[in-house]
């Protein structure tokens, strides 16, 4: 690693401290991967064309009139404006790929290499470069086709698990295969960190959305890769166990939980059902699986008896998994309850922790999300000088 911005000036360097990402991603999984990075020292140069990212435009909500989607990413970044159709401004760009540790990118497969901005151009100049690239659906028969989450939630499967098995299918509740990419992608990175460290070769790190998609959604592909079996939506119950659900109690639902005998041997003595466990049809998870319709009900119907916080705190104190359904602002305070400090601030803008934590070398949090263009002057004047200069 060889950076030559100076370092943000924290009082415990972060594990990344000294590598120099180009971040030439928008919306939300190079994003999303690059402030993971930045979290842990490295330091973000954010390429936004003169329009910007588009999720500074995706309101409401908003804080202070900037949107909260594009606060949630984009932390701990400098940014800068280059018009790749300008011939000053793309040169400026390849001479920051040129000086970059990595690079990351999510056009359209071969969007960049009229910029001259593509691995080819830019690893010839620097062969010790990490270049990651994100796309929705692979280089080969897929390039053309745009890599939006939601499009790739129906196209892998994963709307078709999700929902009443009788109703529509439904798109889950945030955009889980961009989230996931992003973390793919910074472990792809890191993991081409350590062989270029090993032999000083730099390389093509290509992911996309549908094979991150295809990854994560684990035992239900291999249900069908592996079983020949293709899953189907089920509300909210587990194909492979039960219970593992919410159940309905004398006030709200209770995610009730018995992932293997003994766990369901202590549910059934709360319960007061003691004939349950041994029950042929729910002696083992398989049975309970496969007999939920019997079931159910008998559990429904000691459950109903009680308030959902009242069984709450006795499941919990016989060692029982269950939960409430919370909404976000409870699921906040639950993290802070449980001393996860979930909250971070930066320059008064209030973010969610880095998840990582680390013994020696902990996350830092030392930019608010830059607004469009606000390191336009130094990062510019830096790429002008010799290479060896830090940037202020």
């Amino acid at each position: 690693m060889s950076d030559p911005i100076d370092p943000p000036t924290v009082s415990t360097p972060g594990p990344l401290t000294g590598l120099l990402v180009a971040d030439f991603s928008r919306i939300l999984a190079g994003p999303y991967a690059t402030m993971l990075l930045a979290d842990l020292g490295a330091t973000v140069i954010k390429v936004e064309g003169p329009a910007g990212d588009d999720t500074r435009t995706w309101v409401p909500p908003d804080r202070d009139g900037v949107s909260t989607y594009y606060l949630a990413i984009n932390r701990n970044k400098r940014s800068v404006t280059l018009n790749f159709a300008d011939d000053g401004d793309r040169a400026l760009a390849q001479e920051l790929a040129g000086r970059a540790d990595v690079l990351i990118e999510n056009f359209k497969p071969g969007g960049l290499a009229r910029f001259g901005l593509d691995y080819a151009s830019v690893s010839a100049g620097n062969p010790a470069v990490i270049y990651a690239s994100i796309s929705g659906f692979g280089t080969a028969g897929g390039a053309s086709l745009a890599g939006y989450d939601l499009l790739v939630q129906a196209m892998s499967g994963l709307m078709s698990l999700t929902g009443d098995p009788a109703g529509p299918a439904y798109r889950a509740g945030i955009s889980v295969f961009d989230v996931m990419s992003g973390m793919h992608a910074a472990i792809g990175i890191l993991a081409a960190l350590n062989h270029r460290n090993q032999t000083g070769e730099g390389q093509h790190v290509e992911l996309s959305l549908l094979a991150s998609a295809l990854s994560g959604l684990v035992n239900h592909t291999s249900a069908y890769v592996a079983g020949g079996v293709v899953p189907t939506r089920m509300g909210n119950a587990h194909p492979s166990l039960f219970p593992y659900e919410p159940l309905p109690t004398a006030d709200k639902e209770l995610i009730v939980i018995a992932g293997n005998d003994g766990q369901f041997r202590r549910l059934c003595a709360v319960l007061d059902l003691p004939d349950l466990p041994d029950d042929p049809r729910f002696l083992h998870n398989q049975d309970r699986t496969r007999n939920r319709e019997e079931l159910r009900p008998l559990l429904v119907e000691r459950l109903r008896t009680r308030p959902a916080d009242e069984w709450f705190r006795e499941l919990t104190e016989a060692g029982i998994v269950c939960g409430p359904i919370n909404n976000i602002d409870d699921g906040v305070k639950l993290a802070t309850d449980l001393g996860l400090d979930p909250v971070v601030e930066i320059d008064t803008v209030p973010g969610i922790r880095n998840p990582i934590t680390f013994s020696s070398t902990p996350a830092s949090y030392h930019r608010p999300p830059p607004a469009l263009g606000a390191d336009n002057d130094e990062v510019r004047a830096w790429l002008a000088r010799d290479r060896r200069d830090q940037l202020p």
